[in-house]
């Protein structure tokens, strides 16, 4: 060991005090540390919902971005076709040729150029009939759940008539499911994005005239998570390669095809492209404001000649209007569009005869009428008026109380194909029920079925194809309300339609779906403010943060079925008590949109069981006292059965052959509880101060008896 001398010891003594201060200052440092971390953290505590409204808010101003680029486009004409004394139609439904696309090549057809010729020189092709869905049509497993491309093609003449003079001639799909092209003679004419919409093209130019024609389309059934609605698609080995899988979680089947009418018709070189109407009444005078849209922009020398026609044909009304080819119509001793059980004569409709014609001038020699008309078209109106507020929801200033179903465009072998036989079925058995209204659950229906719910006085909760909505983004947004923008362009002038829903069980427990739905319902009231928005809400009351922005609240539950199953005993008082909570969160009208249980027809059990007819009917008793509890306390306002008639769905171990919570089985024979459920409903109807069908009840024993039990 080596001796320190004092002035070493004195370095070493200098170097420890240097150290315990070190250590001294770096503990403070430390502490001042730990400090300001504690109150960075207990800030972040107090501000923490604070931050999630900023986040929520800075989610809001992307969105709202989206919404002010302006950038929406705006559906034009698609007037549904007519024959008048200025148009001609020609359907193209029937028998087409079919080819199914290999999966794992869906783009093959259109890299080779099918559409340049007839499709049975490339690949054998099938019959298809149109309308349809080509899925249930073949003893094919594969083009049953078939992922990807199909194509079509069908020849046809075109008078050579239509050649003569200016008219156009355009080509018209009532829908195809879901992604599309046209071709006439290898030109491409049109291409069209998410089914169950009407689109069309002017072929004009590609057609020939006192000759055969081609008409080519490729269809992709294709869902994606930016695709309205969503779905997704991916690879999955099979035994013997790979094969292309898509999934969804949408509880139907995505049945796919050309669904709707294709028809050919013809227009004048200037003629009526669209027509917008509003109407109201005042006493006993009805009006109709017009607005008249024309092929053309020069409207200056141009006249529109309204008349109005009654349920007889007599002439009741008439307006002209130059130039602004607007105006309004008056119609006295009005007869008003009612729904279904309240009027004596309900879905009223008087026919507007709408005659686009040049103006007369004062220096001209005047012209003959026929020379004068440019164009003829025709279309049903009925008259009535839509009020709503936070307790009610009113036509023609009456209290509307809702009864009635959500539905599928659903039938054996068709798929979704439009069949006007089961559409007329379907609408007698609504009335056989004692309902007045249905939701177009979860897409437009086709344009048939709306014309029927106005001359039946079926109302309509106008559903836009979003289901199960997630995943949100700029790309989702921009189709979801392009797909609502084309529903209202379509469906606005019909007095069946009461509201508009924007979207079913998306899921709105989601941050991003407060401000995406905000958006949604803002762009709709914009194109609509006539009408109430809504949306079918499955997600708790105090996860939801997209209600505040509907007009009218919606919810889907299905107690004592997917919660507490077989649980009788937990359906009444749940229903009243989440309806009221939803009611007192949002102050607005409230209405169940769906509620239900799966039943096999013929299943009997005593006492009641799961899956029976007889558990079915005790469901729905259970909850028919809570809404008469609820309809007590003057806010709740509707009630909707799932569903009118039993559906296919996607293959899986807890659908037996599809989804089988009708009242009506497939083929629309009625289950036990489509009995109970009518006398409910013609009950109900006592409230419009209907008569009941005389075999609402079936004779037991005389009226005397039970006078005579009461005196006892």
């Amino acid at each position: 060991m080596v001796a320190l001398s004092s002035d070493g010891t004195r370095k070493l003594l200098l170097l420890r005090d240097f150290d315990r201060r070190k250590r001294r200052v770096d503990k403070l440092r430390r502490i001042e540390h730990d400090h300001r971390m504690r109150l960075i953290v207990t800030a972040l505590i107090a501000l923490a919902f604070v931050v999630m409204g900023v986040i929520g808010g800075m989610v809001k101003v992307v969105f709202g971005a989206m919404y002010t680029t302006g950038n929406e486009a705006s559906t034009e004409g698609l007037l549904y076709p007519i024959e008048s004394e200025t148009r001609e139609m020609k359907k193209l439904d029937g028998m087409w040729n079919f080819v199914r696309s290999d999966s794992n090549n869906p783009s093959q057809g259109i890299r080779e150029k099918w559409y340049m010729d007839d499709l049975a020189k490339v690949r054998k092709t099938i019959g298809m009939p149109v309308p349809s869905s080509y899925n249930d049509l073949t003893e094919d497993a594969a083009l049953r759940d078939h992922v990807g491309t199909v194509w079509y093609d069908r020849k046809f003449f075109v008078p050579k008539a239509w050649s003569q003079g200016d008219d156009r001639v355009f080509i018209r799909f009532g829908s195809v499911h879901y992604d599309t092209i046209v071709w006439i003679n290898g030109v491409q004419v049109v291409k069209h994005e998410i089914g169950h919409l009407p689109f069309e093209a002017d072929v004009t130019s590609v057609l020939k005239y006192g000759a055969e024609n081609r008409v080519t389309l490729v269809c992709d059934n294709t869902l994606l998570q930016v695709t309205i609605p969503q779905g997704k698609v991916d690879n999955q080995p099979i035994d013997n390669g790979v094969e292309l899988v898509q999934s969804y979680t949408f509880d139907f089947f995505n049945y796919a095809g050309i669904h709707r009418s294709v028809v050919l018709y013809t227009v004048p070189r200037i003629y009526i492209r669209d027509v917008t109407i509003h109407t109201s009444y005042k006493e006993q005078e009805g009006k109709i404001d017009y607005q008249v849209t024309t092929s053309t922009n020069e409207t200056e020398k141009l006249q529109v000649t309204v008349k109005l026609y009654d349920r007889n044909g007599t002439h009741v009304g008439t307006d002209e209007s130059e130039a602004k080819l607007q105006g309004t119509v008056a119609i006295p001793q009005v007869k008003l569009w009612w729904p279904y059980l309240m009027d004596p004569e309900p879905g009223y409709l008087y026919t507007m005869e709408i005659t686009l014609g040049k103006a007369q001038s004062n220096e001209a020699p005047t012209a003959s009428k026929e020379e004068q008309v440019l164009d003829v078209y025709r279309m049903k109106v009925g008259i009535r008026t839509l009020e709503w507020n936070n307790s009610t929801f009113l036509i023609n200033a009456k209290p509307i109380y809702f009864r009635g179903f959500g539905r599928h465009e659903d039938s054996d072998i068709r798929g979704k194909g439009l069949d006007l036989a089961l559409l007329t079925k379907d609408f007698n058995l609504l009335k056989w029920v004692g309902a007045n209204a249905y939701r177009t659950s979860h897409y437009p229906y086709s344009e048939e079925s709306m014309q029927f719910a106005d001359e039946h006085g079926i109302m309509i909760i106008d559903e836009c194809p979003s289901v199960d909505t997630e995943a949100y983004s700029q790309i989702l947004l921009e189709k979801h309300k392009s797909s609502i923008e084309q529903l209202i362009h379509r469906d606005r002038n019909h007095p069946s339609v009461v509201m508009w829903s924007i979207a079913n069980e998306p899921r709105t427990g989601q941050l991003t779906a407060g401000p995406y739905f905000s958006e949604v319902a803002q762009y709709t009231k914009k194109l609509d403010p006539t009408r109430p928005v809504t949306a079918a809400i499955a997600v708790n009351v105090n996860d939801d943060v997209a209600a505040k922005y509907l007009d009218i609240v919606s919810f889907n539950r299905y107690n004592a079925w997917y919660s507490n199953s077989g649980k009788l005993n937990m359906i009444t008082n749940r229903v009243i008590e989440e309806a009221e909570a939803w009611n007192k969160k949002h102050n607005k009208p409230v209405l169940m949109s769906e509620y239900g249980a799966d039943t096999q027809e013929g299943l009997h059990t005593l006492p009641a069981y799961i899956w029976s007819e007889d558990y079915q009917t005790r469901v729905f008793s259970q909850h028919f006292k809570a809404f008469d509890a609820l309809r007590r306390k003057n806010f709740f306002i509707g009630e909707f059965v799932w569903n009118f008639a039993d559906f296919k769905t996607a293959q899986t171990y807890t659908r037996v052959g599809g989804n089988k919570k009708g009242v009506f089985t497939r083929n629309r024979q009625p289950k036990a509880a489509a009995y109970l459920l009518r006398q409910r409903y013609h009950a109900l109807s006592e409230l419009d101060r209907s008569t009941l069908p005389d075999d609402l009840f079936l004779y037991t024993a005389p009226e005397q008896l039970k006078s005579e039990r009461i005196e006892l």
